[in-house]
């Protein structure tokens, strides 16, 4: 135990042991996230031999559909200790992923298969999301959470960063079934992990033996909605979110196809501009420690919607690679400073023991809306061309800082913890 203390003090330095295991699980499961990066696709079309319609499925109805299975899973997760749901939900990712590798060595790997799977993995992404907000909060006190976000979005972007060459490799070696097979174990070791951050965890108020009651499933969209700030800032994310990932499926097919970039260049073109998001990142807490969170909110808010119009306009060579590059970069710079700073804002503003039930409505809400808007976007670029289409989604989102909160608001006060289990 001496030994993996002294491992856990080492990742997690000030912040202590605990968050140390934590956050190397963290990093473990971005890892294998990134190394497995566009697998699923590439599996559907070189294995499945699947078209357009299925590949896009994979990646909107998969997601649309967990999200859906993950409503009732938040409020259930609510009134549970927080680290045996994380270790499940991981084993969970973990075994649905091995069916795939499995599926493929016996011959009988389908499509369909590869669709549940996704629809497991993204109710089980949230699920962990959200019990993963709750569980930070019984690690550090109030006044650490920033410092961890921070420390969370930096390894983020590093994985976002060393993730997809590892994995392009890994593919051209073994085939994209194999990187499969590395997200599962990443998974298994992130479940090592969470277990091995120990200690006492706080009682949920409710009995687990509870009976999940109808109104408990609309408790985080109650919550978020009745407070004044975050009821935009909830709003603000949602928008923002879907229409940058709903120009990305366009973006790929105008930089890969109208303007023949070879596939190394689109991936240098997200690759290398995520160096920002380990400067943002690292600016986060000071920039937030000098002008207050809600100034940089509404600051960087701002600045990250006006990016994604430039998009629009790339043209051919070394150019038109820069011209993506520096967008994608002022992009990423920007979201890595607001997004540490509204993860933190957000669970100041959630009392905890509401907090998994406010960050499953919140990712739930979010995911359905980058589906709707990523299936919209794929007709508009289709009846508009592909131009006008990512131009418009930028146009929009020049309206998204409208919906930052206007006014900043004190956290609430803690609720003091109920005994240790």
């Amino acid at each position: 135990m001496g030994q993996g203390h002294r491992l856990g003090h080492l990742l997690g330095g000030r912040l202590g042991w605990r968050f140390g295991w934590f956050w190397g699980a963290y990093g473990t499961s971005a890892l294998g996230t990134w190394l497995a990066f566009g697998a699923f696709p590439l599996i559907a079309v070189l294995v499945l031999h699947a078209g357009p319609a299925e590949v896009a499925a994979l990646s909107s109805v998969g997601a649309a559909v967990g999200a859906v299975v993950a409503v009732p899973l938040g409020p259930w997760v609510e009134f549970r200790s927080k680290r045996p749901v994380l270790v499940a939900t991981d084993l969970v990712r973990c075994a649905a992923l091995l069916t795939i590798p499995a599926a493929f060595a016996l011959g009988v790997l389908t499509f369909l298969q590869l669709l549940l799977v996704s629809v497991v993995v993204a109710a089980a992404d949230i699920t962990f999301r959200a019990a993963s907000g709750a569980y930070l909060k019984t690690l550090l006190p109030a006044g650490d959470l920033l410092t961890a976000n921070a420390r969370f979005e930096s390894t983020a972007w590093t994985t976002t960063i060393v993730g997809p060459p590892l994995g392009g490799a890994l593919i051209g070696l073994l085939g994209p079934v194999a990187t499969v097979a590395a997200d599962a174990a990443s998974y298994l070791l992130s479940a090592l992990g969470v277990r091995a951050t120990g200690g006492p965890e706080p009682r949920p108020e409710r009995p687990p033996a509870a009976r999940l009651r109808a109104r408990d499933l609309l408790d985080g969209w109650r919550h978020i909605l009745a407070d004044p700030t975050l009821r935009p800032l909830f709003l603000n994310t949602a928008l923002f979110n879907g229409l940058v990932m709903a120009a990305e499926p366009l973006l790929a097919v105008l930089l890969l196809g109208r303007l023949g970039f070879a596939p190394w260049q689109y991936g240098l073109v997200f690759a290398a501009p995520a160096i920002g998001g380990l400067l943002g990142a690292r600016l986060a807490r000071p920039l937030a420690g000098r002008f207050g969170q809600h100034r940089i909110l509404v600051v960087f808010g701002t600045l990250r919607a006006l990016w994604p119009l430039g998009l629009a306009f790339p043209g051919r060579g070394t150019g038109g690679l820069l011209l993506v590059m520096a967008v994608e970069l002022g992009l990423i710079f920007c979201c890595a400073v607001f997004n540490p700073v509204q993860a933190t804002y957000r669970l100041q503003r959630t009392a905890t023991d509401r907090v998994t039930r406010t960050l499953s409505a919140w990712a739930v809400t979010t995911k359905l809306a980058t589906a709707l808007l990523t299936a919209l976007w794929g007709v508009l670029g289709a009846v508009l061309g592909l131009r006008t289409a990512i131009g418009l989604a930028g146009l929009l989102l020049l309206a998204t800082p409208l919906l930052l909160p206007r006014r900043a608001a004190e956290p609430l006060p803690e609720s003091v913890p109920a005994p240790a289990a």
